[in-house]
């Protein structure tokens, strides 16, 4: 969900112009970064994080720097452009590489963390790489403190104010104070916070004359202000700058001085801090800039302003990470309305689930048109039948593979759902596509649900593409006997928990067992019962139906239970071309259904004449290009009825 936009003229309302790296944070909490095991890998650097939480407030945001010519900047740029920021003024540099930041979360108060920056890539940023009319093109430019501590980026800095005060771009300054990227503390202590520093003092004061607004925590206004009592340093940058000036005091809130600087702190217009668990304060500054500038820029009052800044940097030293982790304006929205249900916001189901919904990594189709081929059961039976050993499915599902590839042609809105135990090594050939992909985990047939991994579920996914989907089958009742749809429901919880840990979508398909007497609307009220089971996931698979009232049924039940969902696809039950013409006529009618996941309506006829001898390789893609074009067709005839019919 977006806010809307500023109110300007421009094509960008902001454009953060500095750091862009890549953080590898550590994943054991409370050790020594000498005894980390493994790193999370995320984007990193103060203004590209602000950029991103700009840009996931509503902003459209912009980032000016540099990344290297391999795969960190490849990650920087496409991880900016997954975020909505624009790149355009990202330029790879052919000799530097990309800079990385080594994390660590040891306790409450101590966050150490290394700088690999050496002649990195974003510190290569000259005054050749500023287009003046970008600049002119956005509302404010934000410069970063750290890109003044050299004399090349430093000139960067100095040609993008001119051209911003020359096209009446407004400029704000982040004061971003590293000590250690100035030279001024040794390279292991990434950590410290102030050092008293006559020439950064200088430089910092050389930019405040043209700034509009300038942002830095206590130990940073007295670096930017030139002295060790935070009111005189205050006084100072006020006598250099007419700028609203905003100090960050971490739990305490901030406080903002548009005027004459008073006798105390508490005097400024305050903005009260939200009692929160610090789990991370790093890129907690970045988030509170993030979400001053959602307000300011728009030309909310300053009061405003500060709480949703206070409220964003809450969120943020809440959770792993710093750009990940940034607040949503839909998820600002949910925690200033609920506010602080536990000190630790991490544990706040509903605000992570806000979070995670809308902050979905996999692109978000208008329509799936889904070519199903997870199958593994289905397939080893055909393949037994006639004679053949299970390898030959591998290559099977390489042919299905080819066909759906000549009719995707690369093209976004396509889909794949394909197993590892026969598709390991096809994967990889959709890795850097537009594919939508879904990999199951259930053992086929298996009721209660078990999985395919193991029980060490979330240690399994972790192996996986961060953008591959887990799909599950599950068989389920809502009249089943306590009992088994409690361990069913506990199942399918296990699941939900494993996606949520790992960053993984989750595709949860239902098949109600055949049962007599049963009530209408079955499949709505498993929904029913899963949600009511805290289970949220991201995609339903259902099967068809042409009863209208039961896709009414179902509708009714997302949006009461989870109005953040993806959707529904429809599932194909090897359905002949009328009645999915008939199912597919009556579910696009509902809004919530996204398309279809269709496989042995497609391929079946084509695997058992493969399997058999009697088709060759070449006749199998052109009969699964065939049919999966057919349903796609019928897919559409039905979106085109509902259009005529409205």
């Amino acid at each position: 969900m977006r806010s809307p936009v500023a109110s300007t003229d421009r094509l960008f309302d902001v454009a953060c112009l500095g750091r862009a790296a890549v953080d590898l944070y550590g994943e054991q909490v409370g050790v020594r970064l000498e005894n980390v095991a493994t790193f999370a890998k995320y984007l990193g650097g103060s203004p590209a994080n602000t950029a991103v939480g700009a840009s996931r407030l509503g902003l459209r945001a912009a980032m000016i720097s540099r990344v290297g010519n391999e795969p960190n900047g490849g990650f920087v740029r496409e991880t900016l452009v997954r975020e909505g920021v624009d790149v355009s003024q990202v330029s790879t540099d052919p000799e530097r590489l990309t800079a990385l930041v080594f994390l660590a979360l040891r306790d409450q108060d101590t966050f150490p963390h290394v700088f690999y920056r050496d002649r990195c890539a974003d510190m290569a940023l000259d005054a050749s790489h500023i287009d003046p009319a970008f600049i002119a093109s956005c509302g404010a430019l934000l410069i970063s403190g750290t890109h003044l501590s050299q004399e090349g980026p430093r000139a960067a800095c100095v040609k993008a104010v001119a051209a911003a005060r020359a096209a009446g771009t407004r400029v704000i300054l982040d004061i971003d104070y590293r000590p250690v990227l100035w030279g001024l503390a040794k390279p292991a202590e990434g950590d410290a916070r102030y050092v008293a520093s006559d020439h950064v003092t200088g430089h910092m004061q050389a930019m405040l004359a043209d700034c509009a607004l300038i942002v830095g925590t206590e130990e940073e206004i007295r670096v930017a202000g030139g002295s060790g009592d935070t009111l005189t340093a205050l006084a100072h940058i006020r006598n250099a700058s007419k700028a609203l000036i905003v100090v960050k005091r971490g739990p305490m809130g901030c406080v903002a001085f548009d005027g004459p600087i008073p006798a105390s702190l508490d005097e400024g217009r305050a903005g009260p801090g939200f009692a929160v668990e610090v789990f991370n304060v790093l890129g907690a500054g970045d988030a509170f800039m993030a979400g001053f500038l959602s307000g300011w820029l728009r030309g909310e009052p300053i009061e405003r302003c500060c709480t949703y800044a206070n409220a964003c940097g809450a969120i943020v030293v809440s959770r792993h990470g710093c750009a990940p982790a940034m607040a949503t304006s839909a998820e600002l929205a949910h925690f200033l309305l609920k506010g602080v249900t536990t000190p630790r916001l991490r544990e706040d189901r509903d605000l992570e689930h806000v979070h995670r919904a809308t902050t979905r990594r996999s692109g978000k189709h208008e329509l799936l048109y889904v070519l199903a081929f997870d199958h593994r059961s289905q397939l080893e039976s055909v393949a037994r039948a006639h004679g053949a050993d299970n390898t030959r499915i591998v290559q099977f599902k390489s042919l299905v593979a080819q066909a759906f590839e000549s009719v995707s042609r690369g093209r976004a809105g396509y889909g794949v759902l394909l197993d590892d135990r026969y598709g390991a090594s096809i994967l990889p050939r959709f890795e850097g596509t537009p594919a939508w992909v879904a990999r199951p985990v259930e053992v086929p047939g298996s009721n209660p649900v078990e999985f395919e991994p193991g029980a060490n579920l979330g240690l399994a996914l972790r192996t996986w593409p961060a953008s591959h989907v887990v799909k599950c089958l599950a068989f389920f009742h809502p009249d089943d006997p306590p009992e088994a749809s409690g361990t069913q429901l506990g199942r399918m919880r296990d699941l939900a928990e494993a996606c949520a840990l790992t960053g993984h979508e989750l595709l949860l398909e239902i098949i109600p067992p055949a049962r007599e007497g049963t009530a209408d609307f079955v499949v709505a009220r498993a929904l029913d019962a899963i949600y009511s089971a805290g289970i949220r996931p991201d995609w339903w698979k259902l099967p068809p139906s042409a009863d209208g009232a039961a896709w009414d049924a179902i509708g009714a039940s997302i949006e009461r239970h989870d109005p953040l969902c993806r959707g529904v696809l429809v599932l194909g039950m090897e359905a002949g071309a009328d009645a999915l013409r008939e199912s597919f006529a009556v579910a696009a009618r509902s809004p919530w259904v996204r398309g279809f996941a269709v496989g042995r309506s497609i391929f079946a006829d084509a695997a058992a004449d493969w399997f058999a001898g009697r088709a060759s390789n070449a006749q199998v893609v052109t009969s699964i290009s065939a049919r999966y074009r057919e349903v796609i067709a019928l897919w559409e005839a039905a979106q085109q009825g509902l259009k005529e019919s409205a």
